[in-house]
């Protein structure tokens, strides 16, 4: 079964379908009609972003009746995804399950002590000329290593994880996607995971120091035809807001999102809602990783809506990137650095997207530029106008000038909204729970 097109173009022209039903629109007149589905079966439609190249995506489509399971629990789930090896496989999660429902301190390493570990590695003891090493870091790593274990679930090819109904999803855990085909992710809210023991480095920041995690919500790492699609992937009850601070830098606990690194090609990310997160999402992680990316890291972005996100979304290397249709928020009070972070040898494509920021918040920072690689940003809106974000970017930010061109024309798309239309679509319609 395709993927329905629920989220109809008519919106704005004719009628906005609010959320998700089970209803299709008949475009004949022949009135609207009800149609059984089983939306755990759905594939990536035709053309729908570089996920349906090739072979498509159709993760867990297939599945016998053997390997559909609904899951209640951390340890059911992690169990179905073990199950059967690379068969096609259905799991359904119910309701919201904990990765971490032990708490921190079950991970903890006999004899780790964190109030030890500041005292050990305070800078006016440690400095910040050497990686922090001994005892209590050995410990630290050896608590890292038990949390690990636990909170990585690793998705086998042939996939479909789906979420029951409006409030489902996973709490604390990682979605490890990594050296794999054909996988999907559907309709969960996902909450960060926390790092319990983040690292000090205090030769990070120009030797100022800084706290580094570990955990992203979903890694797609080394692996083909994923399709991200209808998730609320947030920070939720742990915002950056509620993080202490030691030695003068944030306990940073999260790491990011939804990130696509180290060779994954072919990838499809719709209609999902990330919020209040800072480092959101990585299409490539490294400058060096050139071996392992050239040619890959096709990756496209469409109808998503970021609020409160302060960057990464995405940052690119390498791939060729298609954002259309994604809705970006900008409040006043929240932190913010940019949007579209263009790395190296990055071949991004930027069009009909929707910009809504908060009055004094600048247009030329929606585009941050880390190394020489032109883009392509057109047809884009800024609260409700027209903006060509290159030549705005370069009159505002004339040591970061931008090319334009990114060298390829985008062809995977199943429809593309006008940008003035965008907000009112996207935030009706993405995010979990608006599944049809």
């Amino acid at each position: 079964m395709k993927n329905p097109k629920c989220h109809d173009r008519v919106i704005g022209r004719v009628a906005l379908l609010v959320g998700c039903t089970a209803l299709v629109l008949s475009l004949s007149g022949t009135g609207a009609q009800a149609q059984a589905r089983d939306v755990a079966r759905q594939t990536l439609g035709a053309n729908d972003g570089w996920g349906a190249y090739g072979t498509g995506t159709s993760g867990g489509a297939a599945a016998d009746a053997a390997h559909v399971y609904t899951v209640t629990t951390w340890e059911q789930f992690k169990a179905a995804l073990k199950d059967g090896g690379t068969v096609p496989r259905i799991i359904k999660v119910k309701g919201m399950i904990d990765a971490v429902s032990q708490g921190c301190e079950a991970f903890e390493a006999e004899g780790y002590d964190f109030q030890q570990y500041l005292a050990d590695y305070d800078p006016a003891v440690w400095g910040h000329d050497k990686p922090v090493s001994g005892a209590q870091e050995d410990l630290r790593a050896a608590s890292a290593a038990q949390q690990d274990k636990i909170i990585k679930a690793s998705v086998p090819a042939n996939t479909t994880i789906i979420g029951v109904g409006k409030n489902s999803g996973i709490l604390g855990g990682s979605l490890q996607i990594k050296g794999v085909d054909n996988v999907i992710v559907r309709n969960l809210t996902i909450e960060a995971p926390v790092d319990c023991f983040p690292q000090w480095d205090p030769t990070d920041d120009n030797k100022t120091g800084a706290w580094n995690s570990e955990y992203d919500g979903v890694v797609v790492y080394g692996s083909t035809h994923v399709w991200i699609d209808h998730n609320t992937l947030t920070d939720g009850r742990y915002p950056d807001s509620s993080l202490p601070s030691y030695f003068g830098k944030t306990y940073q606990q999260h790491d990011g999102l939804a990130d696509v690194v180290r060779g994954s090609n072919h990838v499809t990310v719709s209609w999902n809602s990330f919020k209040d997160h800072d480092k959101t999402m990585l299409i490539g992680n490294s400058d060096s990783a050139t071996a392992d990316d050239t040619g890959k890291l096709k990756v496209t972005l469409h109808h998503n809506r970021f609020e409160g996100i302060v960057e990464r979304a995405p940052r690119v290397r390498f791939g060729q990137v298609d954002s259309y249709n994604n809705h970006f928020v900008v409040t006043k009070a929240q932190k913010w650095g940019y949007v579209y972070g263009i790395g190296k040898e990055s071949q991004l494509v930027a069009e009909h997207n929707a910009f809504t920021l908060a009055q004094g918040i600048s247009t030329g920072k929606i585009l941050k530029k880390w190394n020489e690689a032109p883009l392509t940003a057109n047809a884009n809106y800024v609260n409700g106008k027209a903006v060509d974000l290159i030549a705005v970017h370069n009159a505002e930010i004339p040591g970061e000038t931008l090319q334009s061109g990114a060298g390829w024309t985008p062809t995977l798309r199943a429809g593309v909204d006008p940008a003035k239309a965008v907000p009112g679509i996207v935030d009706a319609g993405a995010g979990a729970g608006r599944v049809c």
